[in-house]
C-alpha cells in the first residue's frame, strides 16, 4: 500500500511532535504539506521533517485544493478553528485534531455532523486513552468504579493566547480536559457537575485571565463520583497528571496511563500488579487512525468523543461561573 498523504495545519510546537511520529512510519504516512499563517513556521517544519519536500501554504483552503490528501492533522489553538474540518470532510480527508476541538458546543457538534455525514475517520488528540496501563485496566473485572480522583498540576505562563480565557477557554478547557476525558472513558457520562475555580497567583500577570486553581466533582447515574482538581501554580518544570480510582474489585494508582499499580482488593491477601510502559502515545493514536482508515473500523476517539468531553468541561466552567451545580442532558 502507498503511504497516506498527510498535511499538518498549524505548525507550532505540537506540530513538531506529530511530525516526529510521521517520520517513524515512513511506509504508512508521508508528510506532503505544511500550512500556517506564518509562512516561516511552515517552511521550517517542512525543512526539518521532510527535507523541504512538503509543500508550504499559508491558507488551508488553498492547501486542500492543491493537494490530494488522505489525512489532515489539525494543530490549531482552540480559537483558531474556522472551517477546516468541514472542508476536509467534504473532500473525504480523514482527520487527527488536537483537543479541545472547539471553544463552543455548537462549533464542536457542527464538526461532528460534517465528519459523520462524510463518513471520514477522525481521531481527537486524547492520547492518554492509549496508555498501556489504562488498556490493562480495561481488561480486568474491576466491577463498578465508585470513585475517580485526578489532578493536573503545572506552573508555566504558556503562550500569550493560552493566558487569555477568550482564546483558550481556560485551564480546564485547554489542558485539564484530558482528565475529564479519561473519567468519561472509564465511567461513562455523568449526570451533574459542580465546580469552583479562581485566579489566585497570576492576578498581576498582564493578560492572564484564566483560572490557576480549580476543583470539580461529577456525579454519575449510579451515585459514583469523579473528582478533578488542577492548578497552574504548582511546581515549575513539572507536569503532574496522575489519578486514582476505587472500584468494587480493585483500587488503582496511575502515575500516568502508562504507569500504574493495581491492588486486587476482592482477592485474599490483596495481590498487586504493576504496569510500567514507555509506549509513545502519539504514535499509538496515529497508528489507530491509520488502522481505521485501512480497515474501515472505528477509531478510539472520534470527533463525537471530543465534543462530549468538551461539553463536560464547558459545564464545569458554567458551574464555576454561576456557583450552581449543572445538570447534564
Amino acid at each position: 500500500m502507498k503511504p497516506l498523504k498527510t498535511a499538518i495545519l498549524g505548525c507550532g510546537g505540537f506540530a513538531r511532535r506529530h511530525a516526529q511520529v510521521l517520520q517513524q512510519l515512513p511506509t504508512e504516512v508521508q508528510l506532503v504539506a505544511c500550512c500556517d499563517r506564518n509562512a516561516w513556521k511552515a517552511q521550517e517544519l517542512s525543512a526539518q521533517y521532510s527535507v523541504g519536500q512538503a509543500q508550504v501554504f499559508t491558507d488551508h483552503t488553498r492547501m486542500l485544493e492543491a493537494t490530494d490528501l488522505d489525512i489532515l492533522i489539525v494543530c490549531l489553538p482552540p480559537y483558531g478553528h474556522t472551517d477546516e474540518v468541514e472542508q476536509a470532510a467534504q473532500r473525504g480527508i480523514h482527520l487527527l485534531i488536537e483537543k479541545p476541538i472547539a471553544l463552543s458546543r455548537d462549533k464542536a457538534w457542527q464538526m461532528v455532523e460534517a465528519s459523520e455525514k462524510a463518513g471520514i475517520k477522525t481521531q481527537v488528540g486524547f492520547m492518554y486513552r492509549f496508555g498501556e496501563a489504562l488498556e490493562y485496566l480495561r481488561t480486568l473485572d474491576s466491577g463498578p468504579i465508585g470513585l475517580f480522583s485526578a489532578r493536573y498540576f503545572c506552573n508555566a505562563l504558556h503562550a500569550p493566547w493560552w493566558r487569555d480565557k477568550e482564546k483558550s477557554g481556560g485551564q480546564l478547557v485547554e489542558q485539564v480536559i484530558h482528565m475529564f476525558d479519561l473519567m468519561r472513558y472509564l465511567m461513562g457520562e455523568p449526570v451533574t457537575v459542580y465546580a469552583k475555580q479562581a485566579n489566585l497567583f497570576h492576578q498581576q500577570t498582564p493578560g492572564y485571565t484564566v483560572e490557576d486553581v480549580s476543583a470539580t466533582i461529577a456525579t454519575f447515574p449510579n451515585g459514583s463520583l469523579g473528582v478533578v482538581y488542577a492548578s497552574n501554580g504548582a511546581i515549575p518544570g513539572q507536569w503532574i497528571k496522575d489519578f486514582k480510582l476505587v472500584a468494587q474489585n480493585l483500587t488503582a494508582e496511575f502515575g500516568d496511563t502508562n504507569q500504574a499499580r493495581f491492588f486486587f482488593t476482592a482477592q485474599p491477601g490483596v495481590p498487586t500488579q504493576t504496569i510500567e510502559s514507555s509506549r509513545d502515545l502519539y504514535l499509538a493514536q496515529l497508528q489507530d487512525l491509520i488502522q481505521a482508515i485501512r480497515s474501515g473500523g472505528p477509531t478510539r476517539t472520534p470527533l463525537r468523543e471530543g465534543a462530549k468531553s468538551l461539553e463536560l468541561v464547558l459545564a464545569a466552567r458554567q458551574s464555576a461561573e454561576s456557583g450552581a451545580e449543572v445538570r447534564l442532558a
